[in-house]
C-alpha cells in the first residue's frame, strides 16, 4: 500500500512506527477526558476552572482525526473500502457501550437528557446526535456527531477532487462559526425531523456509496446533510462549524508534513482559523462555562500546542504505556462514563470519603477502566478493525 502524500511503499510495521505519534496524542486526550470526569466525582474542588480538561482532550481527538482521516481515505482512494473501514472501526464498540448502558440501566438510570422515542434510535443509528439534537446515552457520545459530519464531509469532498484545498475549508468552517454565533442562539431544525430525515439520507446515501450505484451523488447527498445538520442543528451551534474548522487545520498540518502545502501557507491557515475561533464566544451563545472566552482560548491554544509538541517530537521514540494509552483511546472514550456511574452506584459517593479512600477508590477505578479497555479492544476493535481493513480490499479501488 502506499502511503499518501510520498509514493514510496511501506510496510505495516513502518507506518505503525511512523504514526505512534498520534496514538500518543490519542492518549492524551483519552487521558485528559477520563480526568474531567474523574474529577468531577472524586474531587470537584481540583478541577481547572481556567481551561476546560474535558474540551482540550476532545479538541487534541479532533486535531488527529483531522490530520489521519483524510490521508487515511486517499491512500485507499476508493470510499467504498473507506467507510467500511469506519463503520466497522466504529460501530461495534459504541454498540457493545449501548448494549451495555441499557443493561445497566437498573442499577444506574439512563441520563435525563435522552428522551425514550424513536427519534433518539435514529439518532443513534446515524451517530449524529449532537447534531439532530439528541443526547447520546452515554455523555462523551456527543463528539462522535462531529466525527461523523466530518467523515461525510470529507467524502463529498474526496469524489468532487476539492479534498485538497484544506486551507480553504478550514477557513470557511471557521467564518461559518463566526456567522452562525452571531445569528444563532439556539439549532433551527426540529429534533424529531431532523433525526428522522437524517436517517433516510444516512440510509440512501450509504447505499450507494456501498453498492457503487451512484456513488458520487450519494457521496455528495450525504455531505450536504452533514453541512446542512451542523449549521443548523447543533445543540451549541457555533460548536459545529468551530470543530470542523479545528479538524481541517489538522489536515492542513498533514499537508504541510507531506509536502504538499507550504510552511507560510499552512502557517497563515492555522493563525487565521484560530483567530476567527477564539473570537466566538466574545458574542456567541455560551452553553456552560466551558464556552466563556477566556477558558475557550485558553483551550484552544493548550489543545494546540499539544498537538504541535506532537508533530515537533514524531521523529522520536514515543513511551510505550502513552503508546498504548492511545491503541485503546476509543474504548477509554467511551466506557469510561458508565464504569464511573456504576462505581458510584456500587461504592457510594467518593468525594464524601475521605482523601486516603479518594485516593484508592480513583486508583481502582483508573485500572478497572483500563482492563476493561483493553479488554474492548482486544476482542471487539481490533477484529473489527482486521475485518475492516480485508473487506475494503475486496473490490477493486474506485471513487
Amino acid at each position: 500500500m502506499l502511503t499518501a502524500g510520498t509514493g514510496a511503499p511501506h510496510s505495516a510495521a513502518q507506518r505503525s512506527s511512523r504514526l505512534a505519534w498520534l496514538d500518543a496524542l490519542r492518549g492524551v486526550g483519552a487521558g485528559a477526558v477520563l480526568l474531567e470526569h474523574m474529577l468531577y466525582r472524586f474531587t470537584p474542588e481540583l478541577s481547572p476552572r481556567w481551561f476546560s480538561l474535558g474540551m482540550y482532550g476532545v479538541l487534541v481527538f479532533f486535531l488527529v482525526s483531522g490530520y489521519i482521516i483524510p490521508a487515511s481515505l486517499e491512500r485507499r482512494g476508493d470510499v467504498r473500502g473507506f467507510w467500511i473501514g469506519r463503520f466497522l472501526r466504529l460501530y461495534p464498540l459504541y454498540i457493545v457501550v449501548v448494549c451495555l448502558v441499557l443493561a445497566l440501566a437498573p442499577l444506574v438510570p439512563i441520563r435525563r437528557e435522552v428522551t425514550p422515542d424513536l427519534a433518539t434510535v435514529a439518532a443513534h443509528v446515524t451517530m449524529l446526535l449532537d447534531v439532530v439534537g439528541s443526547g447520546g446515552i452515554t455523555e462523551p457520545m456527543w463528539t462522535l456527531s462531529y466525527e461523523m459530519v466530518f467523515y461525510l464531509v470529507v467524502t463529498a469532498l474526496f469524489v468532487t477532487g476539492l479534498h485538497r484545498r484544506s486551507a480553504l475549508w478550514a477557513l470557511v468552517f471557521a467564518g461559518a462559526a463566526v456567522v452562525v454565533g452571531l445569528l444563532l442562539a439556539a439549532p433551527v431544525l426540529p429534533r424529531g425531523p431532523a433525526a428522522f430525515v437524517a436517517l433516510a439520507v444516512f440510509a440512501a446515501g450509504f447505499w450507494c456509496v456501498i453498492t457503487g450505484r451512484g456513488r458520487a451523488a450519494g457521496a455528495l447527498a450525504l455531505g450536504a446533510l452533514g453541512v446542512t445538520l451542523l449549521l443548523l442543528g447543533g445543540r451549541t451551534p457555533w460548536l459545529g462549524p468551530a470543530i470542523l474548522a479545528v479538524m481541517f487545520t489538522g489536515t492542513v498540518l498533514y499537508r504541510w508534513e507531506r509536502g504538499q502545502a507550504s510552511a507560510l501557507g499552512a502557517a497563515g491557515a492555522v493563525a487565521a482559523v484560530t483567530a476567527l475561533l477564539v473570537i466566538v464566544p466574545f458574542f456567541a451563545y455560551r452553553t456552560g462555562w466551558w464556552a466563556y472566552p477566556h477558558v475557550w482560548m485558553t483551550t484552544v491554544a493548550l489543545a494546540g500546542a499539544t498537538f504541535a509538541a506532537g508533530m515537533a517530537l514524531r521523529h522520536r521514540a514515543v513511551p510505550r504505556p502513552l503508546a498504548w494509552l492511545g491503541l485503546i483511546s476509543y474504548s477509554v472514550y467511551l466506557v469510561h462514563v458508565p464504569l464511573l456511574k456504576l462505581f458510584v452506584a456500587l461504592f457510594g459517593d467518593p468525594g464524601e470519603r475521605p482523601l486516603v479512600a479518594q485516593a484508592l477508590l480513583a486508583l481502582a477505578f483508573v485500572a478497572v477502566v483500563l482492563a476493561v479497555s483493553t479488554l474492548t479492544y482486544r476482542y471487539v476493535e481490533r477484529p473489527m478493525r482486521r475485518l475492516g481493513g480485508a473487506q475494503g480490499r475486496s473490490r477493486p479501488a474506485g471513487r
